[in-house]
């Protein structure tokens, strides 16, 4: 049976299976003839590449600060948010954290969005966009 990632796939045949598993960590030439681009000739932000022109730490601790701008109002609170905090707190230590503030980001992108879209940040939702595209 052939192995996927680690896992047998049952039922199919040694060889017989299709994966069309994309092609991460270099950029598609445009002419299936032609070489992929170097690293060094992307000028335009690239997370599939390098992580070049795209500065993750710096977006993700300025929704961390958008983020308090909320949880911090006693009215806008709750227990998640409560126990959003605590985790924070944690991912600042890296002797202690199991996350850092951009994966704690990413992992709850949705519950921010849902927060920022409650009262109304645009500017929080157009932050949390870019951090989605770039950095997660």
């Amino acid at each position: 049976m052939p192995l996927v990632q680690g896992r047998l796939i049952a039922g199919v045949p040694a060889g017989k299976h299709r994966l069309n598993l994309p092609r991460l960590c270099q950029p598609a030439p445009a002419n299936r003839n032609e070489e992929p681009a170097s690293v060094d000739s992307i000028d335009a932000p690239d997370r599939y590449v390098s992580f070049k022109g795209i500065d993750c730490e710096g977006n993700s601790r300025r929704i961390i600060d958008r983020l308090y701008m909320h949880i911090d109002d006693p009215a806008k609170t709750n227990a998640f948010w409560e126990r959003f905090r605590a985790k924070l707190a944690v991912a600042e230590d890296p002797l202690k954290r199991q996350a850092d503030g951009l994966c704690l980001l990413c992992a709850n992108i949705y519950y921010i969005a849902d927060l920022f879209e409650e009262h109304d940040d645009e500017d929080g939702l157009a932050m949390l966009r870019q951090l989605e595209d770039e950095c997660c």
